[in-house]
């Protein structure tokens, strides 16, 4: 089962089980990826028209992005889960003697570092995404610039939650490097992505105040 292509109902029902996937990573991902489709039905209903005619080129980039960012964070839905599941099986490895300890030490750090590859990506797909919405801000119709607002709101709940997902691996990383490295890459991409989509978000509300 692919979880990406479940139905909205099903994937709900899904998330709302007593199931370790999806969980948080797939949503966030889920988050992502209609945040971005916003972008994309934003920059459709305004590519083309006559005030914005100088600016098709532009429009018909942000599509193309959109698309593969779009179809991007959708893979990472099941992505998330695939990742996960080896973690699932190595918490319940045996661990009564002292060379079971290590092995599942071992097998639980390598784990842990694919499982938050998953979270890592979305960050980093996200971040794209708003800035296709701040591309697109200023060159689109004002009739759908509430889409906009939504969109970058979507996008800035995916990019907090895949933050925590990432957090909750590399608390229980052991390597000092790979913790730093990542945490700095992460702690950037969420203020430098809650900084810009804070700042779409208020042009949306000054648009249509």
């Amino acid at each position: 089962m692919n979880l990406s292509q479940l139905s909205c109902e099903d994937f709900a029902e899904e998330l709302a089980s007593k199931k370790s996937v999806p969980g948080g990573g797939g949503a966030a991902a889920l988050a992502g990826a209609l945040g971005v489709a916003l972008n994309s039905m934003v920059a459709n209903f305004s590519k083309g028209k006559k005030k914005f005619i100088e600016f098709e080129a532009q429009h018909e980039q942000i599509l193309k992005e959109g698309e593969r960012l779009r179809a991007e964070l959708l893979s990472a839905i099941q992505k998330d889960a695939d990742n996960f599941e080896p973690l699932s099986r190595a918490y319940v490895m045996p661990s009564s003697t002292a060379e079971e300890k290590a092995n599942k030490e071992k097998v639980m750090q390598q784990c842990l570092k694919a499982a938050n590859s998953t979270p890592m990506e979305t960050l980093n797909l996200v971040y794209e995404g708003i800035l296709l919405h701040e591309k697109l801000a200023d060159i689109s119709s004002k009739t759908i610039i509430s889409d906009i607002g939504v969109g970058v709101q979507l996008l800035k709940a995916a990019l907090n939650s895949a933050y925590v997902n990432v957090l909750i691996n590399i608390n229980s990383i052991t390597d000092k490097d790979y913790v730093d490295k990542n945490k700095k890459e992460a702690e950037k991409l969420l203020k430098d992505g809650n900084q810009k989509s804070t700042e779409i978000y208020e042009k949306v509300l000054k648009i249509l105040s």
